[in-house]
């Protein structure tokens, strides 16, 4: 399959379900401020990927991908702070837990796979 767009990216995908599920399961949160902070870390994944890819270059991707990584990394910290607070249940923690680990190992391996590639420069033409 030939990745053209970043919509095309399987990890762009992941990171996009990953904030469907966290918008759905954070609906109910009373805690404004922390349901707030874990959709922009859940927004920021998503976003960081698609940015990284338009911007040309596997550097360039890889320094977003990074940036994606951590945010997903974030998030899994406040859905523990969550928790925690009983602000979420058990299940919707451990359904949003995998999909942040899913993104993240999705990322990681992306990464290395762009760390090896022979194409540092541009990656595609501007249109």
């Amino acid at each position: 399959m030939k990745i053209e767009r970043f919509e095309d990216l399987p990890i762009w995908k992941d990171a996009r379900a990953l904030s469907q599920i966290l918008y759905k399961i954070t609906l109910s949160m009373k805690d404004f401020s922390l349901r707030d902070q874990m959709r922009r870390a859940a927004v920021s994944g998503v976003s960081n990927i698609a940015e990284g890819f338009e911007r040309g270059s596997n550097k360039e991707l890889l320094q977003f991908l990074y940036i994606a990584k951590g945010s997903i990394g974030e998030l899994r910290a406040q859905l523990y702070v969550a928790l925690d607070a009983s602000m979420i249940s058990n299940e919707d923690f451990k359904e949003c837990f995998k999909q942040c680990e899913k993104v993240s190992k999705g990322i990681s391996m992306f990464a290395s796979y762009l760390r090896q590639s022979p194409f540092t420069k541009e990656r595609h033409k501007h249109k």
